[in-house]
């Protein structure tokens, strides 16, 4: 059974051992890289963990038992009440089809609803179609805009928004 806990201090290192796997899986993804977030202090990962456990923003890992097996956070924009923003969505290869991202997107549908925020917004790189994919079944749409991927000029990223209900 898949379970769903919040990014704290007190699981600070499982956090970043599952953002290391995921930087390191898959290199495209994210804008940052594993080389660069390798080399973060304890502290740097502790006060990440704080942040996203604030009132403005959510992480969630995935658990499958006691093994981690996926990944998000969401902050709410301050520049536009009402919108949340994606970030750090990934799942373990192993556990992809099965769930998992399911659960970390609803995971954030309900704090976004809880506070009412009634859309959430990501950037997916254009060479991940399987994410695209995925979104697209939850039910995010492209919104048409696009931007340059940070760390290759080859790729670009896409906008996507889903709309929550009231």
């Amino acid at each position: 059974m898949i379970t769903l806990e919040t990014i704290r201090p007190e699981n600070a290192l499982v956090f970043k051992a599952v953002r290391l796997r995921a930087l390191e899986g898959a290199p495209t993804a994210f804008g940052s890289t594993f080389a660069k977030e390798a080399q973060l202090s304890y502290d740097e990962w502790f006060r990440r963990s704080v942040r996203w456990s604030s009132e403005g923003a959510i992480g969630y890992i995935a658990f499958d038992r006691d093994a981690p097996c996926g990944l998000v956070v969401c902050y709410a924009d301050k520049n536009e009440p009402g919108r949340a923003d994606i970030f750090s969505m990934w799942v373990d290869p192993a556990y992809r089809r099965t769930g998992v991202g399911t659960a970390l997107i609803d995971g954030l549908k309900n704090w976004a609803v809880a506070r009412n925020l009634h859309e959430l917004r990501l950037m997916v790189t254009s060479v991940n179609s399987s994410a695209i994919r995925f979104y697209e079944r939850l039910g995010f749409r492209m919104s048409g805009a696009t931007g340059p991927y940070p760390n290759d000029a080859a790729i670009f990223e896409h906008e996507m928004i889903l709309r929550l209900a009231s």
